[in-house]
């Protein structure tokens, strides 16, 4: 008995902090296990990210350490990490936000193409900055893109990486999107910067349409070119994400590089019913009544539904 009621206690903790509710639906295809969760004091909340199971939980726990290093306004930032020898676990400091395939879900269909180009702009400036660093992200995919409402948020870092090691396929692992696997990554290869162009010309894809491998006529004539220059088979053929930014935001008399997502990010970049969605779920999660040290070992997870 006492056993099971640590199982349990310790299934509602994660290092220092209580778990409140998941951030995905029990079915999303996400490369880790996302939690809201809260300190002891409930003064502070995060989002907790956990490696799926069947992961190599040595290497999540590389992959958030170099996490740390990605920095920017369209990056979850990397905060916290779980102690060495600790199972491993990171967290990300909590805002109201939505994974990409629920936003879609909540708006009815896939997002107007404003919506599509504000979000490629910005996760396309995140990509260049970490690119300029000698850094690839290998975790782009649809549920890793969080929507805000001041601007997407680029999360799951090194999922690649972490799903399995270079040299052998990576078809079929958990937590891996197949249409945003570029196809070196797929057959095992070393993810490169290329790579990452590849998964953000699938969400974007995945945005204006509903899914990553769509028919080329099914793209909006505007986006087509650029959506599908990211797709291209080839590395060698995808842009840049330096140039993927000017492709979806024109440069204006006003725009720099240092705001040209900001640009787009303006009142009404995002529809009305995930703007309602957003400010749902932080009132939801304020009223929620946060797990004393009794419901920590006696009760099953449970929370609002941020999804």
């Amino acid at each position: 008995m006492e056993q099971a009621r640590t199982r349990e206690e310790s299934a509602r903790r994660i290092g220092p902090y209580r778990l409140i509710t998941r951030l995905d639906p029990p079915t999303a295809a996400v490369s880790c296990r996302r939690f809201v969760a809260c300190t002891r004091d409930g003064e502070r909340t995060v989002l907790l990210n956990t490696p799926l199971p069947g992961t190599d939980p040595a290497r999540f726990a590389t992959e958030s350490d170099a996490a740390r290093r990605l920095l920017g306004p369209w990056i979850a930032p990397v905060t916290d990490l779980a102690a060495p020898g600790e199972a491993p676990w990171y967290a990300t400091p909590y805002v109201p936000a939505l994974p990409l395939p629920v936003a879609l879900a909540v708006h009815g269909g896939p997002l107007p193409e404003v919506s599509v180009r504000a979000v490629g702009v910005a996760l396309a400036e995140a990509l260049a900055a970490a690119h300029a660093q000698g850094l690839t992200h290998a975790g782009v995919s649809p549920a890793a893109v969080l929507l805000t409402a001041d601007g997407p948020r680029l999360s799951c870092f090194g999922a690649v990486r972490a799903a399995g090691p270079d040299g052998e396929a990576r078809t079929g692992l958990p937590g891996l999107e197949p249409g945003a696997l570029a196809p070196e990554q797929a057959s095992g290869g070393r993810p490169r910067p290329p790579g990452d162009v590849f998964a953000l010309g699938a969400v974007l894809a995945y945005a204006a349409t509903g899914h990553t491998v769509p028919e080329r006529d099914e793209l909006p004539p505007a986006l087509r070119p650029v959506i599908s220059s990211c797709l291209a088979r080839d590395p060698a053929d995808r842009p840049t994400a330096a140039d993927l930014m000017a492709a979806l935001a024109p440069p204006t008399p006003h725009r720099t590089v240092l705001n040209s997502a900001g640009a787009l990010l303006t009142p009404g970049w995002l529809p009305g019913r995930v703007v309602a969605a957003l400010a749902r779920q932080s009132s939801e999660l304020l009223a929620a009544e946060l797990p004393t040290d009794t419901d920590t070992a006696t009760a099953p997870l449970h929370g609002p539904d941020l999804t």
